[in-house]
């Protein structure tokens, strides 16, 4: 059966029974600051779980766009994917456990409205209760008037069989479905002989019905909500490769185009990475039409590993530059019928994932082979740190200065650094790292004033301020005036900034208070200030503006205000400091406007 059957039955079924059809929601939360992606079908209905009135009723079915990025390093075997639809049906103080098993079950095993499963390969679990709430009992006695075998239904702890979204919100026991997909069928499972078969996946979770009657606060379980609902949750990829009779879901229909695209555009064949490739671009395709564009921050840096990570396969199947939107075009080919804005936002979808492509290809190659040099082949084993318990085993752990020179020299991001140490039986220490990074950033401000030839008197709070809003200064200027403005020279103090810049004539009143306004919107827009330490040459390629007269060695920084996802609002080749956030500069305010000679004016002014 067909993932677009799989999808048309289910709602069919549904809808038969007195369900309101409701479209997916965005793939970006609108009202869950908890959260960056929607997780779970659960997540966009949380207010109506709590007892809001839903304007379609309270009998709901729909298949929700769902992302999950905690097990992404999994990704290529057979079960992990980052992107999945979600079929579930809900009761809002509707129905409860008998009509949701008994519905479940019907469309499990009915060959005329539901999947025609084999009854006699289903096996189910329940809780078996604890503290916040009794055995579910009940369950167990729907499961066994049903049809299911006693033998057949097995009790587990809250780890397994009890759901809940996070530390807050609604929550309840569970009862989940498993189908044995082995080829012989294998028959009655006592407790242990079920859970090595989960183990093993010779036997697959293909639904779970929760029957969330309970509030968590703060992780803790801290009564009853005011109705009963029902949250039932069936992963499409997991009911598509149970019914097309796969292993995995890369070789299901859902994932048949896509694979074989790659299979067209690569010329070396490694399966790991096909499917870090497919999977990932998916995702990404998905993201980028829900709005989201790389950045380093939340959803936006999300998404740039996502796609970093696969230009890293890519490279692995020598698939050339531009292969990765052709991959994304097919995804939307594939999906467009189902969720229309794919096509709509086509042609954003691509040029995100080219421009990320070409910036990260150039980063990727010097990185590796830095990486691969001989820095850290020539050093001896034993000067190679053996953590003996790092990540539960022995093992060799890659130096630290290399992994920070990786990430501040080449932008790579330490989690790529990690896949390739693993490769060659390196572990990565996260502690190392991060420590060098605090360490980096703490010189970077106390030593900054040496290597900025603006102007800048001292590296105190107020004169870190000033230096940032005259970069602010600089790019309203430029947008107001035009891009002939280059800075002529910059002094910096406790009480005010001063910048002269090249402009042929008297900036007016009316100019003045546009630059001013730019200035205090973009504080208040409270816009992200980050650095990166790069090769000039490509430095120089970014756009960023140069400071007058500087001469600048092999490497340089460039601080950048904003981001992809914001907006770049400056770019700049500086030695810094900075503040992290525009919102932290207050109130910004032109003091005075002068001629200093003839083509360059100077502006004065103050923080508020």
């Amino acid at each position: 059966m067909k993932s677009d059957e799989i999808r048309s039955r289910f709602l069919e079924f549904f809808k038969k029974r007195g369900h309101a059809i409701i479209p997916s929601a965005s793939l970006v939360p609108e009202n869950d600051p908890s959260v960056l992606f929607t997780t779970a079908g659960m997540q966009p209905l949380v207010p109506y779980l709590l007892g809001e009135k839903h304007p379609a009723g309270n009998k709901l079915a729909d298949v929700q766009k769902c992302i999950r990025t905690q097990d992404i390093d999994e990704v290529g075997d057979n079960t992990h994917d980052t992107f999945f639809e979600m079929l579930g049906n809900w009761s809002l103080g509707d129905y409860f456990k008998k009509d949701a098993i008994k519905w479940s079950y019907e469309f499990l095993t009915s060959k005329e409205e539901g999947l025609g499963l084999d009854p006699k390969r289903l096996y189910i679990t329940v809780f078996e209760g604890d503290e916040n709430a009794p055995q579910d009992t009940e369950s167990e006695e729907i499961w066994i008037n049903a049809g299911i075998p006693k033998n057949r239904i097995y009790t587990l702890p809250a780890s397994k069989n009890w759901w809940s979204a996070g530390e807050n919100g609604p929550c309840g026991p569970d009862t989940e479905m498993y189908y044995d997909i082995t080829p012989e069928g294998l028959g009655d499972l006592s407790f242990e002989e079920f859970a090595k078969a989960d183990e093993e996946q010779k036997v697959i979770e293909i639904w779970n019905d929760v029957f969330m009657e309970y509030l968590k606060k703060d992780g803790k379980v801290v009564g009853k909500l005011n109705q009963q609902n029902v949250d039932t949750g069936a992963g499409l990829e997991r009911m598509a490769t149970v019914l097309q009779k796969k292993d995995n879901v890369f070789d299901t229909d859902l994932f048949e185009p896509i694979m074989k695209k790659i299979d067209e555009l690569a010329s070396v064949d490694n399966l790991r990475a096909r499917r870090i490739v497919a999977d990932h671009i998916r995702t990404s395709t998905f993201v980028i039409a829900d709005g989201v564009t790389p950045s380093n921050t939340d959803r936006g840096y999300i998404l740039r590993r996502l796609l970093r990570r696969a230009v890293r396969y890519a490279d692995v199947l020598n698939i050339k530059n531009g292969g990765l939107s052709e991959i994304s075009e097919t995804v939307i080919e594939k999906y467009k019928h189902v969720y229309p804005n794919l096509e709509e936002e086509k042609n954003k979808i691509k040029s995100e994932i080219n421009r990320e492509e070409e910036k990260f290809r150039q980063t990727l190659e010097r990185a590796i082979k830095e990486f691969d040099k001989s820095e850290w082949r020539g050093i001896p084993d034993e000067k190679i740190p053996n953590r003996g318990a790092f990540s539960g085993h022995a093992a060799k752990v890659l130096p630290g200065e290399i992994v920070f020179n990786l990430y501040q020299s080449y932008g790579l991001p330490i989690e790529l650094t990690e896949e390739l140490a693993k490769e060659k039986g390196l572990l990565v220490s996260r502690e190392d790292f991060n420590r060098r990074m605090s360490e980096h950033q703490e010189l970077s401000r106390t030593g900054a004033e040496k290597k900025f030839k603006g102007g800048l008197a001292d590296t105190s709070e107020i004169s870190v301020k000033y230096h940032t809003a005259t970069h602010m200064l600089n790019a309203a200027l430029r947008q107001v005036l035009g891009d002939h403005i280059m800075q002529k020279g910059s002094n910096i103090t406790v009480e005010r900034l001063r910048f002269d810049f090249s402009h042929p004539q008297k900036v007016t009143p009316e100019e003045l208070k546009k630059v001013e306004d730019i200035v205090n919107q973009k504080i208040k827009e409270a816009l992200p200030v980050t650095y990166q330490e790069i090769p000039k040459e490509e430095a120089e390629k970014t756009g960023a503006i140069h400071a007058f007269g500087e001469k600048y060695g092999d490497m340089v920084k460039v601080y950048t205000i904003g981001n992809e996802e914001l907006g770049i609002f400056s770019r700049e080749f500086c030695g810094g400091p900075h503040v992290s956030n525009t919102s932290e500069l207050g109130s910004f305010k032109i003091t005075k406007e002068e001629a200093v000679s003839a083509g360059v004016r100077r502006i004065k002014a103050v923080l508020e």
